[in-house]
Parts: structure tokens; sequence; C-alpha cells
């Protein structure tokens, strides 16, 4: 398997080049994915090679070998991430850049040649005075362990004069949160409640399911209670997954237009052998397409990946990068390149991702009987109806991004309930609401969430909360995460049901006084 220069030099550790006590080091970082070291045929520094009986391959957990006991029977595990420091004995660096080339011979990714230059780190010339800082452990197993978790919170209290004694009580390993938080010191308790249950008529989520809802707002999981009920007495909610991908959205600097035209058509010429170079990086990440957008000299290509059911935004940037490495080796004429132009718009709302889809793009719908809601909402449908009209009035004449009432209260309690990247409401919070009278006088009310970024794996998810509301919603497990998307939607049609009727039946702020006021 070929990689791209671009993408082995991310392998080096810059910053890393020091001398030692007894010599010089550096540091290799595995950014691609879990393998094997079989062996090290050539260190140079500076064009002079290493002897391999002389170089020492620190692994970081206790481990020291020389170079030239690895061997393809003789292999050592290095896993995504795992840091691995290159020792030569007995030799100094002056100060200033020196020349890194190593070749390793990995599986699975067979011969790798990484190639940097690296400024040696010097040491400050006169000891200054140690600045108060977060306790803080270089080694990845210790950072996490009690004993350093203990010393960040007493210097909380140290430094702040306040005792964290709640943050401090918390139920799982620290170990577990390693990937998803630096200086771990406690946790926030942030109240659930739960909901419904509500009943889904989906393709992947189908059944009663009770919904958890991590939230301080008061009255927001009775009104969604009551969205449910009602919804299920209707039958229940369907909903239909429609599309899903993420993107990563690399911009090229051309010298004109013309030829920032001609490498559109290159790219579309060439889609195989670029998705042949996406791919490689990862068993999960499918490239669906890439969409090209020209303005000016610059061509913004928008990279569609299906990532599983992972939210997938570093997995399309690593296979993005390799992808855009490929490319710029094959390319003349590129001025400049950046792999994020703002065009995937990570964490924003965006009228291309409301129009092309960011994550799911989802849809929950309902037929609700005049009856129902007049029973147990206290509203007609046509008062409903009406009152949508002016609302989308409203709506257009704010430029929000959403018509509806409040689809991102319900997405964010579950999205913090189930271990979510809670900044992804940014995006999930555009949604399109529709609603209409039926022949028969009941009515019909739908939502299409555009860009809901949602996972079941990796990320926030294998929290011990997270991952306990998870498996409450039975949305674990391989192929899950279309499940999640499915209710995530029913429970926000569910809320703007409730939240709808409320306003147009003038309930809303009686209701937030009796339930939602903290005296």
């Amino acid at each position: 398997m070929k990689l791209p220069s671009m993408l082995l030099r991310q392998l080096y550790s810059f910053g890393s080049l020091a001398n030692d006590e007894d010599g010089f080091s550096f540091s290799l970082k595995n950014r691609l994915s879990d393998a094997s070291l079989t062996r090290i045929l050539r260190v140079l520094v500076d064009g002079r090679e290493i002897p391999l009986a002389e170089l020492r391959l620190d692994l970081g957990d206790g481990r020291v070998l020389r170079a030239d006991e690895l061997s393809p029977e003789r292999p050592i595990p290095f896993a995504l991430r795992q840091v691995a420091r290159l020792r030569i004995p007995r030799a100094r660096l002056d100060g200033g850049s020196h020349d890194i080339d190593v070749r390793l011979q990995t599986h699975p990714f067979g011969t790798l040649d990484i190639a940097a230059r690296d400024a040696l780190v010097q040491p400050a010339a006169a000891p200054a005075p140690a600045p108060r800082h977060i306790p803080y452990e270089r080694d990845p197993e210790r950072n996490y362990a009690p004993e350093i978790v203990a010393a960040r919170q007493r210097f909380v209290e140290e430094f702040t004069g306040v005792r964290p004694s709640h943050i401090a009580h918390y139920s799982f390993d620290p170990a577990v949160t390693r990937g998803n938080i630096e200086n771990f010191t406690g946790v926030a308790q942030v109240p659930i409640g739960f909901a419904g249950p509500l009943r889904i008529n989906g393709e992947y989520a189908r059944g009663e399911f009770l919904i958890p809802l991590a939230t301080t707002e008061g009255t927001l999981v009775a009104s969604y209670s009551r969205g449910m009920k009602v919804l299920n007495l209707a039958g229940g909610v369907t909903c239909t997954v429609s599309d899903d991908r993420m993107q990563r959205a690399p911009v090229f600097v051309f010298e004109s237009a013309r030829e920032a035209r001609a490498f559109r058509d290159w790219v579309r010429a060439h889609l195989a052998e670029i998705r042949r170079e996406a791919e490689s990086t990862s068993h999960v990440a499918k490239l669906l397409e890439i969409e090209t957008y020209l303005s000016n000299r610059f061509a913004f290509l928008r990279f569609d990946f299906s990532t599983g059911d992972a939210a997938g935004q570093n997995m399309v940037g690593r296979a993005t990068f390799a992808a855009c490495s490929w490319i710029l080796e094959q390319v003349q004429g590129i001025r400049r390149f950046y792999l994020e132009s703002n065009f995937a718009t990570d964490k924003k709302t965006s009228h291309v991702n409301v129009m092309n889809t960011r994550g799911k793009r989802v849809t929950a719908e309902a037929t609700i009987p005049r009856d129902l809601l007049v029973t147990h909402l206290r509203v007609e449908p046509e008062s409903l109806a009406y009152h949508n009209g002016v609302a989308n009035v409203g709506a257009f004449m704010a430029g929000v991004n959403n018509n509806g009432a409040h689809s991102p209260n319900g997405i964010t309690a579950m999205f913090i309930a189930t271990g979510q990247d809670v900044a992804n409401v940014a995006e999930a919070s555009a949604a399109i609401i529709y609603s209409e009278l039926t022949p028969t006088g009941d009515l019909y009310l739908s939502i299409t969430i555009p860009s809901l970024i949602v996972a079941t794996h990796g990320g926030g998810t294998g929290l011990a909360t997270q991952r306990e509301c998870l498996e409450i919603l039975g949305c674990t497990g391989r192929g899950s995460v279309n499940k999640l998307a499915e209710i995530v939607a029913g429970v926000v049609l569910a809320g703007e049901l409730s939240l709808g009727a409320a306003i147009s039946s003038l309930e809303w702020v009686s209701a937030h006084e009796k339930y939602g006021r903290k005296r």
C-alpha cells in the first residue's frame, strides 16, 4: 500500500527532536490505524546513517528495544495514536534544523519512508521560575490515574479557593475518558429525565422507546412527554432517513480561473483513483462523491463520505488528507492547498448542508386526528395550521434556519444524554416543518432535519452514562446509527406538536409558570 509522502510526514512528531543526557532522540506517532512494526530498515540524520545496533526504540510502556531486534518474526504492535521514541546514544546534535529520514517495514502498510526537517529543542539558558499549571503527566496512561486526577482537584481548590466536592464524584474509571477529554478532573452532572415512551414507525426504529433527556430547562421533559402521548394515540410517528453523508472540504488555489476549471475536470476524470487513496485509510469510510465549486482562482472540493455508525468528522479528515496528498503529487500548478476551506461548515449551519445534507437527513411525520388535538391539546387543527402559516412569515422575516418552534431543545437534550458532540447542534438546528389539513379535517405534521450528526460508535458514546442511555434506547452495536437518527426525529416532532399547540391555545405561559419557574 503506497501512502503519499505528505501523509507520511505526519507520522513524525515535529518539535520532538532533542538532546538527551546520553545522546539525542525524536518521536514517531501512529496517525494512520492500528499496525505493527516488523523492521527498522534505516535511519539517517543529516545524511549520516545511524547503526541499527546503536538505535534504541522506546515504546513508552517500559519496553526499550534495540532496532536490530525487530523482525517479521518478532513484530511489535504499534497502535493508533501510540508514540515511539527513537533514541541515539553517545551522540549530540548542534542547534538549528536537522534532516530526519526513517525507513520502516510495517504491517499492513508495507515499507514507509518518513522524511522530515525539525529544529532541535534547546533547553532554556537559565531555569525560570516554575509557572503554576494544571498537573499533567506526559505518559498517557498515568495522566488518567486516580492520583493525578486528585492532584488536579487539589490544584483547582488551591488556585480558586473553591473545593470541587460535586465535580469530584463519578461512577467510572477516569481512564475510559482518554481520547475524549484532556486534564480530566471530574464530571458535570446534568439532570436526566425520561419522556415517553414514544412509538416510532421507522425503517430502523420500530416499537416504543423510552427517551432520556438531559437538560436543566423546566417544562421540557413534560412538554415532550405530552407530544409523545398524542402521537402514540395517533398511531405513532413515521420516520425516514433519506440521506447520509459526512464532508471534508479542501480548497486548491491556482494561478487563474481556467486552471481551476481544468483541475475540476481532472478530478472528475480521476475519481476512481482518488477514491482508492481516500478509502485506504479506513475500512469504514466510503467516498460517495466529490462536489466541485469554482470561484475566482479557487477550486473548492466537498468530499462526501459514508461513515458507518460513527459521526465521522475525524475519519473523513484523515481520508481526505490522504486523497489530497496523492492529488498534490499528481497535479502541477497548485499554488496553495488547505485541507478545510470552511465549505464543509463543520459545527455551523449553512444553506449548502440544508440542500445537500451533512450527517443524516431524516424526516418525521404523523397525521393527528382532530378529536385527539381537541381533547388532549385543547387546540383545533385549523388553528395549528393557520398558526404555522403565520410563523412561516415570521421565520422568513427573521432570516432563521428553522421555521419550527424549538427542535434544538430535544436534540440537545438527547445529544447530552447519549454522548454526541453537542456542538453539532449548530448544524442540527436547521429544520423544515410543514403542516396541512387533511380532507377529513385532521392535521398532517412533518419535520425534516437535513443535518443531523449522530453516532452510536466513537466519540463520547462509549462513556459510562452515555452508553447506558444508548443501551436504554437499544442503539448499540453495528448498524444502529440510523435507528438513533429516527428516534431523535420522532422526539423532535413530539416537541414541535406540543409547543405549537401550547402557543396556539395560549397555554404556553401558564405551563411555564406551573412547571418551569425556579422559586
